[in-house]
């Protein structure tokens, strides 16, 4: 059956980030002339969206010049939650929609947070390493232990920033056990942060009780190095940082003197400042780090809703119906 969008032009640039070949880029397609490319260099880009109208991206920027250099373009879907690769004020003053794919890896992105968290209390994968290697085998005993392991219900759990995904993360603690402590901007907004063993707090008394803290704020010009030297200072001394949200964040350079000083007890990290990192990257050498490689969101139930929200979100822009804008 023919598309009634077959007229339009589609441009992928980066659809690798998405799938390495495991979803089905088939509805997509059905809604015009669409070309995919996996991976796409800052020089390619304005050659590959030469006579598009419709441009997808997830981390390839498209800035100001490049627009300037697209006049057929009217619409930019952003293939993630985060759209700060696009020039929101020059798109809007073309003309040009651009929306993004809220929600989509809540369930994923909660999860790996436990996921960090259990293998540093539990350390599984140094475990499991050791009987494969032969020290079960060889053991006196019928149990051994070579790494303290830890205990996480009665701890206190600090999430900062509450939306759907820190939301998420506070309900997981709770089954643990854990109390949790919110530091959010809209405590008005959740009134069930004063009930039980979840309750709002302001970030400095989160940073001063919380044994866990878990990072789940947009990266924004405030912030941009949240937590730094001072903030460090602010936390017991041990406490476990955990990030999901985005690398800048963190001080990386402060954050990994605290851990080389024991100030800091552990770095469970998905994300880093600069991805991927540069060899020099003071995190990689630093103590007491689990760091993953932005993996959290990427689970194939959370990629396969983000595919089906960007059909939905082409389809209702070419019906004239933008829905998830981000720049209206």
């Amino acid at each position: 059956m023919s598309s009634p969008f077959r007229t339009h032009r589609i441009v992928v640039l980066d659809s690798h980030t998405l799938s390495d070949g495991d979803l089905d880029f088939g509805p997509l397609q059905q809604l015009g002339d669409c070309h995919c490319y996996p991976r796409t260099a800052p020089a390619e880009v304005v050659a590959r969206c030469s006579g598009a109208d419709l441009v997808l991206t997830n981390k390839v920027v498209l800035d100001a010049a490049v627009m300037a250099a697209l006049p057929q373009l009217r619409y930019i879907g952003v293939l993630a939650t985060g759209y700060n690769v696009v020039d929101l004020a020059a798109a809007r003053a073309r003309g040009i929609v651009v929306t993004n794919v809220p929600a989509y890896s809540t369930a994923s992105v909660a999860q790996h947070v436990f996921a960090l968290l259990l293998e540093w209390t539990q350390q599984v994968g140094h475990h499991d390493r050791r009987v494969h290697a032969g020290a079960w085998s060889g053991c006196a005993d019928f149990s051994f232990r070579e790494r303290p392991l830890v205990e996480l219900a009665g701890q206190t759990f600090g999430i900062v920033g509450y939306g759907a995904i820190g939301a998420a993360v506070a309900r997981i603690a709770q089954a643990f056990d854990l109390e949790v402590l919110v530091a959010t901007r809209t405590p008005a907004r959740h009134p069930e942060l004063a009930q039980g063993s979840l309750v709002a707090v302001s970030l400095d008394e989160l940073l001063a009780r919380a044994d866990l803290i878990s990072l789940h704020c947009p990266l924004t010009p405030e912030t941009d190095r949240l937590i730094n030297s001072a903030r460090l200072r602010q936390m017991k001394t041990g406490a476990i940082l955990i990030n999901t949200g985005r690398g800048g964040l963190l001080d990386e350079v402060a954050v990994a003197a605290a851990l080389h000083s024991g100030q800091l007890g552990a770095l469970l990290t998905d994300v880093l400042g600069s991805e991927p990192p540069a060899g020099d990257n003071p995190l990689l050498q630093a103590p007491r780090t689990i760091i993953t490689p932005h993996i959290a969101w990427a689970t194939r139930a959370a990629r396969q809703r983000l595919l089906d929200m960007v059909v939905a979100n082409v389809a209702a822009f070419l019906a004239g119906r933008p829905q998830n804008q981000v720049n209206g």
